[in-house]
């Protein structure tokens, strides 16, 4: 198996494509974000892989996950590069997907920005303060976008777009 040869397929088909300008493709982005809520957040360590369905918000340019725990904290307790997957049902030339490669971190709970989120989210403050333990957020910074939607070529773009941010 030539693996580099497979990892470079769509590096090398797409070299060629019509690029869209970064903040033209950003707001596609946001705006296939705002149609969406619930990515496949990866995380790994070692010979450790996790991906759990999650419900986001995106909020100015970072991506919030508020989860009780679960295995994907032991991947995060020593690798903060995580990648989201968004997309939507389609099949061929019906495309829309969006892989997020980022950094992960853990927001302190009841500071300023953790509240940001709770009242974002319009959560109950008085029912969470009762709660055993608070509830972690995740914030993921992103670094790289790649989106695919199968309509940018009817707009005269190739359909697979990168944006990084970093």
């Amino acid at each position: 198996m030539d693996y580099k040869k497979a990892a470079d397929f769509w590096v090398e088909k797409d070299k060629d494509s019509v690029k869209m300008d970064s903040e033209a493709l950003l707001s596609e982005i946001e705006a296939f974000l705002g149609r969406h809520k619930v990515c496949a957040l990866a995380t790994a360590a070692g010979d450790f892989v996790r991906c759990t369905p999650i419900e986001y918000n995106y909020v100015d340019g970072a991506f919030y996950l508020f989860s009780e725990g679960g295995l994907k904290f032991r991947a995060l307790e020593s690798n903060k590069h995580v990648c989201l997957a968004i997309y939507s049902e389609g099949g061929f030339g019906n495309l829309e997907g969006l892989q997020v490669t980022g950094t992960a971190e853990i927001i302190e709970p009841w500071s300023e920005e953790y509240l940001k989120l709770v009242n974002f989210k319009k959560l109950p403050i008085d029912m969470m303060e009762k709660m055993p333990q608070p509830i972690n957020l995740i914030k993921i910074a992103p670094e790289v976008y790649d989106f695919l939607d199968s309509d940018l070529k009817k707009k005269g773009f190739g359909n697979r777009q990168q944006l990084i941010i970093k």
